[in-house]
């Protein structure tokens, strides 16, 4: 039996090292900063390896390696393993990397453990032989789980343990294509006397997961809780860590999911994919852009359509906005999927701007489907869905409103709008208003663009 690690607890704050875990360190001061990590074993050094003194020289203790030229250097891309659900591969870049690990965060019940089952089956079906490794449900729970599936998960190799080394030493026995860790707060090292789930824990066997990938050609899935703030739980070196990083996000009330990459160093980042929850697993939705507009009445006031840009892929989204008389004293401001801080700006803007006051108004806006809408784009729409709830008239169904206002109203260009206009036309879009400077040379066919300069000459073209 191999003697333990020696280890040692570290402040993250100053990096001094203690002998043993106290809440502060005695260093630099600061609280529940100290990590137990293992301490590498050094070799003591001879007579012959120290200078006068004792004090040894830089560099010593290594060894000298080649360095080769960019130019010399040979080989090619390994061929990417495709899972055949469409809009996972589009998030990863085209498919799973061999020898890569791929972090996926996301709430509790959101359907990451589905997804990666279905993932795992897909692999096992085409050859790839997959082990799934659970330290949070039992075997049964996941056969049931795998019972509901379209796809057959049932000759997907299960190994219910929290141990590191045994999940390693078996993966290493096994040799699969795909290793499913489910989920790295769950899983722990001998090394380490720290409990599953600590800093130091978390760290470590991402950090040994990953050298097992690199080494061995396995693609590496690992699950990872979400914190209360989003963020996923543990250092944020779990994420420098890995290749890439997947959320998956939705609201629990609607039954489509978000896949978002954040990082990806074999493809681009901020891509999404949009899933659809059913009783039998999640079913890929090719097209988002009908799912967001789908339940969009003609005929009511407050709502405008705008063309976001995730990574590559051009989305249309609804946007709501209420304006109504306040019923107290100070005017209620609600954003759901906005930036707060953005509409209060945007509520200035047009009451500066546009002569259109909300000093007396309660103002709730709304992004459509659960989405985020972070990008500038989209604050024509929110600037025009509030006028339109304001005048209580009803906005072109046909339209789309796409640009970034200006603290003085002026409409600001953005970027790539062909593929917007493209996207648009798909859906049956014919107008789409935008910024005067942004007009294309080249329109796709049955669209027309309407250059408008400020928001007040917006409003004047759309409530004419």
């Amino acid at each position: 039996m191999s003697a333990k690690a020696k280890t040692a607890y570290r402040c993250t704050e100053c990096g001094a090292d203690h002998p043993k875990w106290a809440g502060r360190c005695d260093t630099c001061g600061a609280w529940n900063s100290l990590v137990e990590e293992t301490v590498a074993r050094t070799a003591p050094a001879t007579g012959s390896s120290r200078r006068a003194g004792g004090a040894r020289t830089l560099g010593e203790g290594g060894s000298v390696v080649a360095t080769p030229r960019l130019r010399s250097v040979s080989g090619s891309e390994a061929a990417r393993w495709t899972t055949d659900l469409a809009e996972f591969d589009f998030v990863l870049g085209g498919g799973v990397v061999p020898g890569s690990m791929i972090l996926l965060g996301g709430e509790p019940g959101i359907g990451k453990s589905t997804l990666l089952l279905q993932v795992a089956a897909r692999f096992q079906l085409a050859g790839r032989p997959a082990l799934y490794a659970s330290g949070e449900e039992s075997a049964l729970q996941i056969k049931l789980r795998a019972d509901r599936l379209t796809d057959d998960a049932g000759d997907v190799s299960l190994l219910s343990e929290t141990n590191l080394e045994t999940i390693i030493a078996t993966a290493s026995a096994t040799a699969p294509s795909v290793l499913i860790v489910d989920s790295i707060q769950t899983v722990h090292t001998g090394d380490l006397e720290g409990a599953p789930g600590n800093v130091g824990q978390v760290r470590e066997c991402a950090a040994r997961l990953m050298r097992f990938a690199k080494e061995s050609g396995t693609a590496v899935f690992v699950v990872g809780h979400v914190t209360k703030g989003g963020s996923i739980a543990g250092p944020r070196t779990l994420e420098h860590i890995v290749d890439t990083v997947l959320y998956f996000e939705g609201e629990s009330s609607l039954d489509h999911r978000v896949l978002r990459a954040t990082k990806n160093r074999f493809g681009s980042v901020d891509e999404i994919g949009v899933f659809r929850m059913g009783q039998d697993g999640l079913a890929p939705v090719s097209n988002p852009s009908e799912l967001f507009l789908g339940d969009r009445t003609n005929h009511a006031s407050g709502s405008a359509v705008t063309a976001l840009l995730e990574g590559t892929r051009p989305v249309l989204i609804e946007v709501q906005g209420l304006a109504a008389k306040a019923g107290f004293g100070t005017p209620q401001r609600v954003a759901t999927g906005y930036d707060a801080r953005r509409l209060a700006l945007l509520l200035a803007v047009l009451d500066k701007r546009a002569g259109l006051s909300f000093a007396q108004l309660d103002v709730f806006l709304n992004v459509v489907g659960g989405v985020q809408l972070h990008e500038p784009a989209g604050d024509l729409a929110v600037a025009v869905a509030l006028a339109s709830s304001v005048y209580d008239r009803a906005l072109p169904h046909d339209a789309v409103f796409v640009g970034e206002v200006g603290l003085g109203g002026e409409i600001r260009p953005v970027s790539q709008v062909e593929r917007r206009l493209a996207e648009a036309a798909s859906l049956g879009m014919h107008t789409v208003y935008l910024a005067e400077r942004a007009v294309p040379k080249k329109l796709p066919a049955g669209i027309r663009v309407c250059g408008t300069r400020t928001v007040s000459q917006l409003f004047e073209q759309v409530f004419q």
